[in-house]
């Protein structure tokens, strides 16, 4: 059985997801909405905890989706 994920892990993931998403045409916006609250909800958390890991995590969250020195939008 896997362990289960911390807090952080968990809020890592979710920017990431949000993140990815961020980036994509318009187009997908609907499906990721649709994805990404199933997801907060799947593992507890709320937008606003994403929003603010980010601001404090971007760099991070940046370099794993393969992006270096890239501001967000």
């Amino acid at each position: 059985m896997a362990r289960e994920k911390t807090r952080e892990e968990k809020l890592f993931s979710a920017a990431v997801l949000r993140r990815s998403f961020e980036l994509q045409d318009a187009e997908y916006r609907k499906g990721f909405r649709f994805v990404y609250e199933g997801v907060l909800r799947d593992l507890g958390l709320e937008d606003r905890d994403v929003e603010e890991y980010l601001k404090r995590h971007a760099a991070q969250v940046e370099a794993a989706i393969g992006r270096r020195g890239t501001p967000r939008r």
